[in-house]
């Protein structure tokens, strides 16, 4: 079975990893939360993917940065400091003994409940806050293979209906466009904004190469990306000719390169969207030059 730009090497060692529950560490059998948990119930809560790069988080601060407006958003007090926070991730990283090619998926909800409703008066005590860490290693056919999207017809919605840029515990929009992806045949769902201009991906970020152009949505219909937002601030260090625009779909079909951003896979080629063969459906130049450009820049800042 194929997870697209999400394909990894299984590890072992995952059985037995300790998860950071409420700043205990517990086995990861025994790492439960509540079934009147607000984010169990109704999605009610925030969360950030991770990659650790020699023991440390990449791009940290742009992360509780994002985690840090996301909380603002809901009203929700994450009851410790950022510094709190980094601390508790950092220890639990150390009791897994956990270096490189690790994941950590960091969720923060509203917490218990007194009772199944969604309004958040009723929820009692501090918020739940989970950190997952894993021995998580990209497939690194990703790098080189290039993936299948679809182009489903669930859109990005308005911040005034869900705000996309709010990375929220609900993400159904997201898993119906990749459930329509999967039934096509594709590795991913590309999906559109409320006026039929590409945005995103169900789970990535899209770029496409046009004439040594590299182009991405204008952002505002997706979540503000932070592999994003590195690889246009790669480009623009690079002289590299960078746009965050509208563009249609008909111009991802003769694009001469696409690929995606993302924090577990960093860039993946993209070789056929809809049954159409992008270029010549391999990894382009400029792709292969951004992923180098990408994996010098984590370096850099892992040390």
């Amino acid at each position: 079975m194929s997870f697209g730009t999400h394909s990894y090497v299984p590890d072992p060692r995952n059985a037995d990893i300790l998860i950071n529950l409420n700043g205990k560490l517990k086995p990861r059998a025994e790492a439960t939360v509540s079934v009147l948990d607000a984010g169990f119930m109704m999605g009610d809560g925030v969360w950030e993917g991770l990659r650790v790069h020699h023991g440390k988080i990449a791009f940290w601060p742009e992360h509780s940065a994002r985690l840090a407006e996301g909380l603002s958003a809901l009203r929700m007090d994450l009851g410790i400091s950022m510094d709190e926070l980094k601390e508790r991730i950092d220890s639990t990283l150390k009791a897994n003994e956990m270096v490189d090619d690790v994941h950590i998926r960091l969720m923060v909800t509203r917490g218990l409940k007194s009772t199944p409703y969604q309004d958040p008066r009723v929820a009692v005590g501090g918020p739940t806050i989970v950190i997952i860490p894993e021995y998580k290693k990209p497939d690194p056919k990703t790098a080189i293979n290039t993936s299948r999207l679809f182009t489903v017809h669930v859109r990005r919605g308005r911040p005034d209906v869900q705000d996309a840029g709010l990375n929220s515990h609900s993400k159904l929009n997201c898993i119906t466009a990749c459930i329509q992806a999967i039934e096509a045949g594709a590795d991913e769902g590309l999906m559109l904004d409320p006026q039929g201009f590409v945005s995103t991906c169900n789970s990535t970020h899209f770029f496409i190469v046009r004439n040594g152009e590299v182009w991405t949505s204008t952002g505002d219909y997706c979540l503000g990306g932070i592999t994003r937002s590195k690889v246009v601030e790669i480009c623009k260090a690079n002289d590299i000719p960078v746009f965050e625009k509208n563009f249609r779909l008909m111009q991802c079909y003769s694009a001469d390169e696409a690929f995606t951003t993302g924090t577990f896979a960093g860039l993946a080629p993209v070789g056929e969207i809809d049954g159409r063969t992008i270029s010549t459906g391999k990894r382009g130049p400029l792709t292969e030059r951004l992923q180098g450009l990408y994996l010098k820049l984590i370096a850099d800042t892992c040390g």
